[in-house]
């Protein structure tokens, strides 16, 4: 099982994009979900907002990052984060299409 980075609550350094687990782990804490709960619960406690998983803003539904999730009830956040890392960590791998790197190697 592959380990979250820390999040570390949030950067005091403007530079810093966020995404994946840390936009997540924001999210959830804004939304006040508490634990246990189901994906379902959650997806509507946070509105099933587009989740950025790389830093060049790439989304994904949280329903949709749930579905290849074969967990359907979580017992804290962390278990919830920590199933749901390794959808944002194979995503941000395949960083999409040959199209999509080929539009954003562009300068335009």
């Amino acid at each position: 099982m592959a380990a979250r980075p820390p999040s570390g609550g949030g950067s005091a350094d403007p530079d810093a994009i966020e995404f994946g687990i840390a936009v997540l782990d924001e999210r959830i804490d804004e939304a006040g979900v508490s634990f246990p709960a189901t994906g379902r619960e959650i997806v509507d406690a946070i509105d099933d907002g587009a989740i950025p998983y790389d830093a060049k803003g790439r989304t994904v539904g949280l329903s949709e990052a749930l579905d290849e999730v074969p967990q359907t009830e979580f017992e804290n956040e962390t278990e919830f984060l920590d199933a749901l890392y390794p959808v944002f960590d194979r995503k941000r791998r395949e960083g999409g299409s040959f199209l999509t790197s080929l539009r954003d190697a562009l300068p335009f």
